[in-house]
C-alpha cells in the first residue's frame, strides 16, 4: 500500500514538471504564430540569407 502512495506521489510530481515546461513554453512565446510555419513550408519561393556573395 505504501508503494502505491509513493507512486502516486511521483506521477504528481512529473505532472507538475510538465506543466510547468508547459506553461513557460507559453510565456516564451513558442505557440503564437502557429499558421506561419506550415505555410512557409508549403511556399516555392526560397529564403535568401544577407551575407558576403549575396547583398539582397
Amino acid at each position: 500500500m505504501s508503494a502505491l502512495f509513493i507512486l502516486i506521489g511521483i506521477s504528481i510530481a512529473v505532472a507538475l514538471v510538465f506543466l510547468l515546461l508547459f506553461v513557460l513554453a507559453v510565456k516564451s512565446g513558442q505557440y503564437d504564430d502557429t499558421e506561419g510555419p506550415s505555410i512557409r513550408a508549403l511556399s516555392d519561393r526560397t529564403i535568401k540569407k544577407k551575407g558576403r556573395n549575396n547583398e539582397v
